[in-house]
């Protein structure tokens, strides 16, 4: 925690756990599991008890499980508690609120990639800014006052642009050139004008927009690796493997995952090995649940990812279900960090459901990936033919590659031996380039 930050805290009234957990001790990523353990059942006391006096929403809920605050004895209560849905808070604004709305200092929205209606997220200034910022994984994030920071994620409306903004000035003290993604001025030519004047060493954006700026780039002539960047972050999309290993050549550094989302906030940060994400257990507690039962899975099994903020006290989380795949593995890391790690699978809603199987579509491009004649921009288009089902790969060629029917067999016979999968190829000119989230998966 920054010195100045330290300044802050003391002159305000945290809730008792951040104080007596997060003010003076060890950092989260340095935490044995039991410091994690008491931290965790207290935060959860704390915050439950508030939910059930302050919020008819969430006291109803408890009711109708017959639950009470009091009933929290140890972490693995958890469990008893109900689930809250996205379904639940589409439409609702308020719902969450804990305290009065004069005291609502942010509301921001999904990004509706899910679809359904939008779902507002209301912060205090205290949850937001003063809990938030509290606990920091200095061993895991490591940018320091001096460190320039290009921010392309997006501002407006959704929680990426605003709450990395907040980390780099207000926690770290770096410099931050608020570049934005997308929007009416965050064009790839004007960002790329940023980094030629501003030659930041640290580049937080999306794997696909991380993209296109390498593009623009070689149609300036502009070398990214000149930069030395000491750490490009990617989050808002996942990728494969070998997608990544294109953009650290391209930039010339290690490309590290953040993972989080509008409801949760940061749930996971990436080491160098690049073997599953840390859980940030300061902010958050994560279960695996089965997805059609909800029943907890064990350690290494697969299934969707709960989360209940450990910081959020005028706007709980409790057991949210992210509607994300993954599972946990406990096993101490090499880079020395003490938190758990976990390992994403994708989405429920963006599986690839083929003949009754479903698949994550980073399994297949990671394959596609490797193949040296595939271009950067690709996605898969499923198709309907007769009994069967196919999936045709809709992609560029790289420069030079020129296009041919013997090409698009010779792919076609590489994956389908790499898969297990038959694929067929489209070669094409130019896909259109995304501007919000990219989407791979094209059902016809």
């Amino acid at each position: 925690m920054s010195s100045l930050f330290e300044d802050k805290l003391k002159k305000v009234n945290l809730p008792a756990t951040i104080n007596r957990f997060l003010n003076g001790n060890p950092h989260p990523d340095k935490m044995s599991e039991q410091q994690i353990n008491e931290y965790h059942l207290a935060s959860l006391q704390e915050i439950v008890n508030k939910a059930y006096e302050k919020n008819e929403f969430y006291r109803q809920k408890l009711d109708e499980v017959n639950m009470k605050p009091n009933d929290i004895m140890q972490l693995s209560d958890l469990s008893k508690l109900p689930f809250l849905t996205k379904d639940e808070l589409r439409g609702n604004p308020y719902i969450l609120l804990t305290c009065d709305k004069k005291e609502i200092a942010l509301v921001q929205v999904s990004t509706g990639t899910t679809g359904g209606e939008e779902i507002y997220m209301m912060y205090t200034w205290n949850d937001y800014y003063l809990h938030d910022l509290a606990p920091r994984y200095p061993d895991l994030f490591s940018v320091d006052p001096g460190d320039v920071c290009l921010n392309a994620l997006p501002y407006e409306m959704s929680a990426a642009g605003l709450a990395f903004h907040k980390t780099f000035m207000e926690g770290c003290e770096a410099t931050v050139i608020p570049a934005g993604k997308g929007g009416a001025y965050s064009t790839p030519k004007k960002t790329l004008k940023l980094i030629r004047d501003l030659s930041p060493n640290v580049v937080i954006t999306t794997p696909s927009w991380a993209m296109l700026l390498a593009e623009e780039a070689n149609e300036q002539e502009f070398d990214l690796t000149s930069l030395q960047l000491k750490k490009l972050w990617i989050t808002g999309e996942g990728c494969s493997p070998a997608f990544r290993s294109r953009l650290e050549k391209l930039w010339g550094a290690t490309a590290n995952f953040f993972y989080g989302s509008l409801e949760c906030g940061v749930l996971g940060i990436e080491c160098d090995d690049h073997d599953g994400y840390h859980v940030t257990q300061g902010h958050a507690i994560l279960e695996i649940v089965d997805h059609k039962t909800g029943e907890p899975l064990d350690e290494g099994e697969i299934g969707e990812i709960v989360v209940t903020s450990a910081l959020r006290y005028d706007t709980p989380i409790l057991r949210f279900r992210t509607g994300d795949l993954g599972y946990i593995e406990s096993e101490t890391c090499s880079c020395g960090v003490t938190m758990p790690k976990f390992y994403l699978r994708g989405r429920v809603v963006d599986q690839i459901l083929y003949n009754g199987t479903t698949l994550s579509p980073f399994y297949l491009e990671e394959f596609l990936m490797r193949e040296p004649e595939i271009g950067n921009w690709f996605e898969f288009v499923l198709n309907k033919e007769g009994d069967n089902e196919v999936i045709n790969v809709r992609c560029e060629l790289a420069a030079d590659i020129e296009p041919s029917e013997h090409l698009a067999d010779s792919l076609a016979s590489k994956l389908e031996f790499a898969s297990g999968i038959p694929i067929s190829f489209e070669f094409v000119e130019k896909l259109p380039r995304p501007t919000g989230k990219t989407i791979r998966v094209v059902y016809k």
